[in-house]
C-alpha cells in the first residue's frame, strides 16, 4: 500500500481488525519513510458493477458517492456512525447480489430510499426531495402526505 503522505509503497501493517460488523478489515498502517500513520479498509467484492444512468450513459459504480450521498441525506439526524455505515454495507451486498453487472441508477436510488426509510424519516425525505428532484414547497407537501396517508389536512 502506498503512502499518502511521501508516495512511499513499502507501508507496514500494525494493528488488523474486523471493522463494520465483519464485513471489512480495518487496517492501521506505518510508513518506515516519513513515520505517517494512516488507515485502510479492506472489502468483499463480488463484482463490478456498472451503474447505467437515466440518460443512457454508463459509470463503474462508486461506493464512496453512495456512502456521501447517504451522509448528507442523515447529516445531523441521530443515527450512528456504525449503523450507517451497516446501511451501505447491506445496499452494496443487495446490489452485488442481484446478478447482473449493470443497475440502472433508478434502481440504487429506490434500494437507498427503502433503507433510509426504515432507519429515519427526516433522511428518507431529503434524499427523495433530491431524487425526485422537487421543484417546489407542493412537491414536499404531497411527498409528506403519502407518508402518513392516515393524517387528515387541517381544514
Amino acid at each position: 500500500m502506498r503512502c499518502p503522505f511521501c508516495g512511499n509503497v513499502d507501508t507496514q501493517v500494525k494493528d488488523s481488525r474486523p471493522a463494520e460488523d465483519h464485513v471489512a478489515i480495518r487496517r492501521r498502517r506505518f510508513c518506515p519513510a516519513c513515520g505517517g500513520r494512516f488507515t485502510t479498509y479492506e472489502r468483499v467484492q463480488l463484482r463490478d458493477l456498472v451503474v447505467v444512468k437515466s440518460n443512457g450513459k454508463r459509470e463503474e459504480f462508486d461506493r464512496t458517492k453512495l456512502e456521501r450521498s447517504i451522509r448528507i441525506a442523515l447529516q445531523k439526524r441521530p443515527v450512528e456512525m456504525e449503523r450507517m455505515d451497516q446501511m451501505i454495507s447491506g445496499i452494496v451486498r443487495r446490489l452485488e447480489s442481484m446478478g447482473d453487472t449493470d443497475i440502472q441508477s433508478g434502481t440504487i436510488g429506490e434500494i437507498v430510499m427503502e433503507s433510509l426509510a426504515r432507519i429515519d424519516t427526516v433522511a428518507y425525505v431529503r434524499f427523495a426531495s433530491v431524487y425526485k428532484n422537487f421543484q417546489a414547497a407542493d412537491d414536499f407537501e404531497s411527498f409528506v402526505s403519502e407518508l402518513r396517508p392516515d393524517v387528515k389536512p387541517e381544514e
